[in-house]
């Protein structure tokens, strides 16, 4: 077990190497000469300031995410903020339909909570936190430069995505939404957070790092089966290895693998165990469950059994220590993008050493024990 799970052990001067890479990626994003064919996009925010704690006044956001669409209102009054949010999970035709389609989906929802929170009389800005590469030509217009997270809708590639969700907002009518004001995932999660010393908003993803082939190295077998048969073949490497819409996969993967080499279930064979051939059967939030300090193995026994899995102590223990390694690859490799973003502030501003706070958010780093 120890042997096919060693590939995913990455030693210091692996990190090491993975940081001088994305650090050299960075600024060839940055550089004006190579910007254009760099896999690390630095697009411009128009961010200029962060919150100062001064702000009041109503808002509403959308945050478009994976999978989820997400709506708020926000009320500030003397640096005191209530909120109310409403989570729709997106159904799957909509991110394959027409552009149309999904802004008018989006529209809806968004028409429904103003309803139910008694808002439709009054007029408010908001922000439209929006989970996929754009360049950003001003705070209110961003155009999409390429669909990621399994989205392949028509008429929006090439687009300003504000400009359409305008145009759904005027198509549904009775809704009073002005400005709307469009900023990345990362960017409104650093906007987002308290601490004033917050400098870098973290998603855990990393989209284009790795897609030109410069961390072929570090992966896996499994990295790569997991990579062919996905929706974005030779895109998005670096997410495939430590995002949440790909972990749990990984882990089935494994246990596939050690199924196959005898190594797990005793080696038998069954309907029941045929399972493991199913792709996405294994779900990321059981990595979480099984990974809990007090109860994981227990969980990973429930979890076992939910699956018509049979299992002994020892197959529970050896699903617990796959979970353990593939969530620690994922977070050695944020800690490495972490480093890499905060080392290079530090030497731009040439201190020699640099206090900074980081925001983040997503399911996995709200989950994970």
């Amino acid at each position: 077990v120890e042997e096919v799970l060693e590939p995913f052990r990455l030693s210091d001067e692996n990190l090491k190497e993975i940081s001088n890479l994305l650090l050299g990626d960075m600024i060839k994003g940055l550089s004006k000469n190579s910007e254009g064919s760099a896999s690390v996009k630095m697009f411009q925010s128009h961010v200029t300031e962060r919150p100062n704690g001064t702000e009041e006044g109503d808002f509403l956001a959308l945050d478009l995410g994976g999978t989820k669409l997400r709506v708020f209102h926000v009320k500030v009054t003397e640096g005191k903020r209530k909120l109310k949010d409403k989570e729709e999970k997106i159904p799957e035709e909509k991110k394959k339909g027409s552009g149309e389609e999904l802004f008018d989906y989006i529209v809806e929802c968004l028409s429904e909570f103003l309803v139910s929170q008694n808002l439709t009389g009054q007029t408010l800005p908001l922000g439209f936190s929006f989970s996929f590469p754009c360049n950003q030509e001003t705070l209110e217009k961003s155009i999409l430069k390429k669909w990621t997270k399994g989205f392949q809708c028509s008429g929006v590639e090439g687009k300003d995505v504000a400009e359409l969700l305008k145009q759904a907002i005027k198509r549904k009518g009775g809704l009073n939404i002005d400005p709307i004001f469009m900023v990345n995932d990362a960017v409104a999660t650093m906007m987002g957070f308290e601490d004033q010393n917050c400098e870098i908003g973290m998603i855990i993803e990393w989209c284009g790092f790795g897609d030109d082939g410069s961390l072929d190295k570090f992966r896996t077998n499994f990295d790569k089966d997991l990579d062919i048969n996905s929706e974005n073949k030779g895109e998005h490497i670096v997410e495939k290895m430590i995002s949440g819409k790909y972990l749990g996969e990984i882990v089935r993967l494994v246990l596939k693998e050690l199924k196959e080499k005898k190594l797990l279930f005793k080696g038998k064979e069954s309907e029941a165990l045929r399972a493991l051939d199913t792709k996405d059967m294994f779900e990321t939030k059981f990595i979480s469950m099984i990974e809990e300090p007090d109860s994981g193995l227990e969980n990973a026994k429930k979890i076992l059994t939910k699956l018509d899995l049979m299992y002994d102590l020892v197959d529970a223990s050896v699903v617990r220590l796959v979970c353990k390694t593939i969530s620690s690859r994922s977070a050695h490799l944020c800690a490495v993008a972490l480093a890499t973003m905060a080392n290079r502030i530090r030497a731009n501003r040439g201190l020699p050493h640099l206090e900074i706070t980081v925001g983040m958010d997503g399911s996995v780093y709200n989950l994970h024990p």
